[in-house]
């Protein structure tokens, strides 16, 4: 037992020793020139605080780095017929090579989704430490998912087979960057926030946390607890094996071991909301992700095939560098004399206008920065950072650049200044060292942070109010919208477009008393002018 009481004494020392540490750091941090760059001390945070902060963010969000780069992938990016290896017999490759199995034109695209791992790193990089430097939020950014989707399945097809190339999408992704930095500059993005009405504003909130929770609930990126089913279209599933073309359960259901693990993660992290611990979110990611990692375990992230043996491999290398040689700079103009290209920057410009501005103003209402007038502080700068990644992002040879909705994770954990973007860009700058490891946190590691991230941003839903129908419908709308059509644009502009109906109502009631007043006035003076006549024919008679 005194064993037991000098350990816990020990323990206790240690703990108070470095708490004495933290404050002395903080206190440091605070009063410095750094401390007074970022406004610690007015916004009543501390480095500590910030770097926690920036860690979740960026762990809830490292899974961009991946699955951004595989999508761009399934475009075939730069990768033309000409890689192709063709049979001696053959002078040169026919253009199917591209859709069926070839070994000169699979290593290309091999090589070429390297090239998107190290650029999506890049440009997230470069956008987050903006973000923080010049706008001092704590939002970080990163290609969005949505228009990477929309390049690599609709305009430039898989592999190739749609109607644009590679190289004209990135200057169509350019043009609309520069757009977008036009917008930021004359102050538009900030007023078209501002036109969002108030019920369709904190709603965003609420549907934001709704899709990422349901994109967390998944499995492709998160604990695979849902799935598809080809006669409610959505099913319970946390199967044990799905199958690999449709998603649908083959193997019974709530046996998936993913599924189990992921949820001692999540129950990780709410304990630790639960005591207020800092780091909750971390801890849990963590411990999924350690577990995964070892082999020969129901499990492992490395099972024992082909692919998950390649897997394992590159992870062994810990630390690799890959220089971008395909991507960059890979922009052609030459066909915007085409119809079809000026109909899809309209369509871009249309729906990041609307998903990234209302995107950015949620995360601003979340951290409180949001005054009375409906403005935030930075809001002109940050606008304009948004805008400017997107330009570089589109050089390096990825998708338009955005707030992240897990910046909330960052925020909950007390991330209010630009540094705990330095932070993540910090982390994106590692992660182009680091891309074994980075890669090799599975999904379901992420997906209960992502859930964890829907519970807190629900909050906001008791400030609509609920018995006004006027303002019920349109926020519920716009909650409903977001997951359930797997868009953040939708939501918000099925939100607008019924609180605009709902308020017609209300504009032909004015119009119509305006009306008949009108008509009351007009009448009033007819009966004067003919009260006089009929005096001044009395007069005269």
């Amino acid at each position: 037992m005194g064993r037991e009481l000098c350990s816990t004494g020990s323990f206790t020392r240690l703990r108070k020793s470095l708490n004495k540490m933290e404050m002395k750091v903080n206190e440091a941090i605070s009063k410095s020139r750094i401390g007074k760059y970022f406004k610690l001390e007015a916004r009543k945070s501390s480095f500590t605080k910030e770097f926690r902060a920036g860690t979740a963010t960026f762990l809830t969000m490292a899974y961009i780095i991946t699955v951004n780069a595989s999508v761009l992938t399934d475009s075939g990016g730069t990768c033309s017929v000409s890689d192709c290896t063709f049979p001696a017999n053959q002078t040169r490759a026919t253009p199917d090579c591209m859709l069926k199995p070839n070994e000169g034109y699979e290593k290309c695209i091999s090589k070429m989704r390297s090239d998107l791992i190290v650029a999506t790193a890049l440009a997230s990089m470069i956008g987050s430490f903006a973000m923080g430097l010049l706008a001092n939020l704590p939002l970080g950014l990163a290609p969005g998912m949505g228009p990477n989707a929309y390049l690599a399945y609709n305009l430039v097809g898989f592999h190739g087979s749609g109607k644009m190339s590679y190289q004209t999408v990135m200057a169509i992704f350019l043009v609309e960057g520069c757009a977008f930095l036009a917008i930021a500059v004359f102050g538009l993005r900030g007023r078209i926030a501002r036109f969002i009405p108030q019920p369709v504003r904190l709603a965003c909130a609420a549907g934001i946390g709704l899709f990422i929770a349901f994109v967390g609930l998944q499995a492709h990126q998160g604990v695979g607890l849902v799935g598809p089913d080809p006669s409610t279209l959505l099913t319970l599933t946390a199967c044990s094996s799905t199958n690999p073309v449709t998603g649908e359960c083959t193997g019974g259901k709530m046996q998936s071991p993913t599924f189990w693990l992921s949820s001692v993660g999540f129950i990780i992290m709410c304990y630790g909301l639960m005591k207020e611990i800092k780091g909750s979110m971390i801890y849990g990611i963590l411990f999924v992700t350690l577990v995964s990692w070892f082999r020969n375990t129901a499990v492992t992230i490395f099972p024992n095939t082909p692919t998950g043996n390649s897997s394992y491999e590159y992870f062994k290398k810990v630390v690799d560098f890959h220089k971008i040689e395909s991507t960059a700079g890979a922009i052609n103009f030459s066909h915007f004399n085409n119809g079809e290209v000026w109909v899809a920057l309209l369509t871009l410009l249309y729906i990041d206008v609307l998903a990234t501005t209302g995107t950015l103003y949620t995360m601003a209402e979340i951290g409180g920065f949001v005054n009375e007038e409906g403005e935030f502080e930075g809001e002109y700068i940050a606008y304009m950072v948004d805008a400017g990644s997107t330009i570089v992002a589109s050089t390096l040879g990825v998708s338009p650049i955005a707030t992240f909705v897990e910046s909330s994770a960052g925020i909950k954990e007390g991330g209010r200044t630009g540094l705990t973007a330095i932070i993540v860009g910090f982390y994106f700058l590692l992660s182009l060292f680091f891309t074994p490891l980075i890669a090799s946190v599975p999904p379901w590691a992420i997906g209960p942070s992502l859930v964890m991230v829907g519970v807190l941003m629900m909050k906001v839903v008791k400030d609509i109010d609920w018995n006004n129908i006027k303002d019920a419908v349109p926020a519920f709308v716009t909650m409903v919208l977001m997951p359930l059509t797997y868009s953040i644009s939708n939501g918000i502009i099925g939100g607008i477009g019924v609180y605009i109906a709902l308020s017609l109502y209300d504009s032909m009631v004015c119009w119509v008393k305006w009306l008949m007043r009108m008509r009351k006035m007009v009448v009033k003076e007819q009966n004067q002018v003919s009260a006089a006549t009929a005096d001044q024919n009395i007069e005269i008679v």
